[in-house]
């Protein structure tokens, strides 16, 4: 641990998620919030979160391949220039009269779902490449502390800030924590894989990571039912706030309260679960990660707003406790030149479930039932980790030297 921590690429990394993950943060709780408020905020809202999903859905195969293609760093840097370049224009659009409607805060949420559709998976592919088999685990709750760590200093400030701040004001500290990220990835040294070297390697075809993974069933499960606290997270990030909104009746400040006490919840997965897994294995930890998380999302609705924001300590320690073991165990058996298109493949599975779920919760929403939302969420999680469990215990350990010499026969054959 102390080799990753001394390491000047982990430092770099790390300064440069924690400028744009805040800053992000800070609007994406912001924008929600805004677009709640306004008349027929709720399906509105809804609405728009179902076609970001699509969206996603369709490109993400596409970033696999973009990852495991092109330059990771230069993927990242592209991902800031261009996040920073929409959201100046649209803090300008306040600092010169312009009002703000609900269209404009519409676009600006599509704007920070992209940079996460993109930001993530090529962060993850990065991580795998520069980094060592034996600081994956130290590396994944360090980047969880890191992320968390960020999104509960985002939620304090929004909590603060969406009472005294105008939108525009958020949008230019937005704009100027990406470029602080963008100096930081800047001065990051080239990684192993240079853009010469990828250039070599042709056919590369989104397909090959489900091919990859059919062959591999248990695990297939396993991994596609340990999603489900992620899937979780983001179908809450629709539901939590007009549940605040109108069953708890609320104000916007105890949604950045809720975000604070989330982001502790995940600090102390990121802390403690790499021991745990080293002591228990990832499978297990995993498996413990997405039992905690159904049994909190299971008693959500029995709460005041005391037991509510208890619960979103538990949430996070499901959620990332599960999600850390998970990363360095896909860290630990996918090679590095196919990492992308298994992690988009697993990120469209996710999609389309998160399409579905979204699809009959706004109805749901529409019509005053957000309570039986969390039935059927809690439902689908019980589902989940009976999958986990079993899939588990049948068995699905492989040899990664077997999946190199698979890739490598692989090529040879394409080419």
């Amino acid at each position: 641990m102390t080799k990753l921590y001394n390491d000047s690429r982990f430092r770099l990394i790390i300064f440069a998620n924690i400028a744009s993950s805040i800053g992000s943060g800070i609007t994406m709780i912001a924008i929600p919030w805004l677009l709640v408020s306004n008349k027929n905020g709720n399906e509105i809202f809804g609405y728009v979160t179902i076609g970001m999903t699509i969206l996603s859905f369709l490109i993400t195969p596409y970033i696999g391949v973009l990852i495991d293609k092109m330059s990771r760093k230069r993927l990242l840097i592209i991902c800031e220039i261009i996040s920073l370049g929409l959201l100046l224009v649209f803090s300008l659009f306040g600092f010169i009269g312009i009002p703000y409607e609900v269209w404009h805060y519409i676009i600006i949420y599509m704007i920070g779902n992209l940079y996460y559709t993109f930001f993530y998976p090529t962060m993850f592919a990065l991580n795998q490449e520069i980094f060592n088999k034996d600081q994956y685990k130290a590396l994944n709750g360090t980047m969880e502390v890191q992320g968390q760590l960020s999104s509960m200093i985002a939620g304090a400030a929004a909590s603060i800030l969406l009472l005294k701040w105008d939108l525009q004001f958020i949008l230019l500290f937005d704009v100027f924590t990406y470029a602080l990220a963008i100096y930081f990835y800047l001065k990051l040294p080239s990684t192993k894989v240079s853009d010469k070297e990828v250039k070599k390697v042709t056919a590369i075809k989104a397909s090959e990571g489900l091919n990859f993974m059919l062959q591999r069933t248990s695990m297939f499960m396993f991994l596609s039912a340990s999603l489900m606290p992620y899937i979780g997270v983001m179908i809450t990030n629709y539901l939590f706030p007009v549940y605040l909104a109108d069953v708890l009746q609320t104000s916007g400040n105890i949604y950045g309260i809720q975000g604070m006490i989330y982001g502790l919840g995940a600090i102390v997965a990121g802390v403690f679960v790499p021991i745990v897994a080293r002591r228990i294995g990832d499978e297990k930890t995993i498996i413990y990660g997405v039992l905690t998380y159904t049994i909190a999302i299971s008693l959500i609705i029995y709460t005041n707003i005391p037991g509510y924001l208890a619960l979103m300590f538990f949430i996070a320690i499901g959620n990332c406790g599960s999600r850390v073991a998970r990363n360095s165990f896909l860290m630990d058996h996918i090679p590095n030149e196919i990492i992308g298109r298994i992690d988009s493949l697993f990120r469209t599975l996710g999609l389309l479930l998160r399409f579905i779920l979204l699809a009959i919760f706004t109805g749901l929403v529409s019509s005053g039932q957000i309570t039986l939302c969390f039935l059927v969420l809690s439902g689908l999680l019980l589902l989940a980790f009976a999958t986990v469990l079993l899939s588990w215990r049948k068995g699905f350990y492989f040899n990664i030297d077997d999946i190199k010499k698979s890739r490598l026969h692989s090529l040879t054959r394409e080419k």
